[in-house]
């Protein structure tokens, strides 16, 4: 029997729609790799929808303004960088890094117009983020360090991809481990068993343990796993841990109650007003063996099979987000209950 549209929505739950929730401005959101920026060079970025430009200087000062000149609103990114200041490539207007207009080469110093906006901005573990919300909270909640790129015994790929889907799709398919039939053609089949999961106002965490049910491991996979493993199956203890830390989340993995034998770090920044679509910056950290070399030999066999579940992952969560735009609401039927969780936070701490 067929069902109205009308009907069906009667019986639907009446329930926030998550994807209309906009992320929260009041944290840091990556921006732009360091390496993207030298000295006495800018980037043209974006923070749903609001234009930045990010600049450097020659001297290595570090700011981030509002990508539009005061005068005719045109990108400042289109002009030139002149030791701290940025001057518009259109009429010359300069802005200092507080995004004070400190120039205008046709009026003279003394009749200065209002400014942009200023950004504060936080480099580390070479990734550039801004602060788009109020600059009074940006100090107590600055990232301290992106899961284990700095740690000298992993060895770290950047993860960077633009993805036509609401950031929260992203949290979802990361934390459901159950969607491992999806990659069946890179993994064989992996049967996911929840171990627990906890929660907090702004934090939700679930762990996993995985048994392969059919097929074997691709090289890639095994490259990861294989390397770290040191006691027979029958007794080793594999547990993955996901967590979203509002609005960052990671992933560990670990072996024999060791260090985590894969580290992932993930920060998802909406690009257009709607929040649609995000950039997902990202570091994959894997341990080294006790073998020299032996990680950097194996190291594009992994970077394949990262790729390919990642593509995976990225097609499979824009579809979520046509099926949204297509039915014109969230009608996700959602059982599991660390999803919900999950949910609850990420709606709890957006906007």
């Amino acid at each position: 029997m067929l069902i109205s549209a009308e009907a069906r929505d009667d019986i639907l739950p009446l329930v926030r729609d998550l994807r209309r929730v906009d992320a929260h401005p009041d944290h840091w959101y990556p921006i732009a790799w360091s390496r993207e920026l030298k000295p006495g060079g800018m980037l043209a970025r974006k923070y749903a929808g609001e234009p930045i430009v990010v600049v450097r200087s020659k001297d290595g000062t570090l700011f981030a303004l509002e990508d539009r000149c005061a005068h005719r609103q045109v990108p400042l990114s289109h002009g030139v960088v002149k030791g701290c200041t940025v001057r518009c490539g259109y009429h010359g207007w300069a802005y200092d890094e507080t995004g004070t207009c400190v120039d205008v080469p046709y009026l003279g110093r003394e009749r200065l117009p209002n400014g942009v906006k200023c950004y504060p901005v936080h480099e580390v573990d070479g990734l550039i983020f801004v602060f788009p919300g109020n600059p009074a909270l940006a100090e107590a909640r600055r990232p301290a360090a992106l899961g284990a790129k700095a740690r000298r015994g992993y060895k770290t790929r950047e993860l960077n991809r633009e993805v036509a889907a609401h950031y929260t799709f992203m949290h979802e398919n990361l934390f459901d481990m159950n969607h491992q039939f999806l990659h069946r053609r890179q993994m064989g089949m992996i049967r996911a068993t929840c171990l627990g999961r906890d929660s907090g106002p702004d934090w939700a965490e679930v762990r996993y343990t995985f048994d392969r049910t059919s097929g074997r491991a691709s090289v890639g996979e095994g490259a990861i796993l294989g390397m770290m493993r040191a006691t027979d199956a029958a007794t080793r203890k594999d547990v993955m841990v996901i967590r979203t830390d509002y609005p960052y989340q990671t992933l560990t993995f670990a072996m024999d109650d060791g260090d985590p034998v894969l580290s992932v770090w993930l920060g998802y920044t909406p690009l257009d007003s709607a929040q649609k679509t995000n950039r997902t910056f990202g570091y994959l950290s894997v341990k080294r063996p006790g073998v020299p070399l032996l990680i950097d030999a194996a190291w594009p066999f992994i970077t394949m099979f990262t790729e390919s579940i990642f593509k995976e992952d990225k097609e499979i969560v824009e579809m979520e987000q046509a099926a949204h735009d297509a039915q014109g609401g969230d009608r996700n039927n959602e059982v599991f209950p660390p999803i919900k969780d999950l949910r609850a936070v990420l709606e709890r701490c957006g906007i």
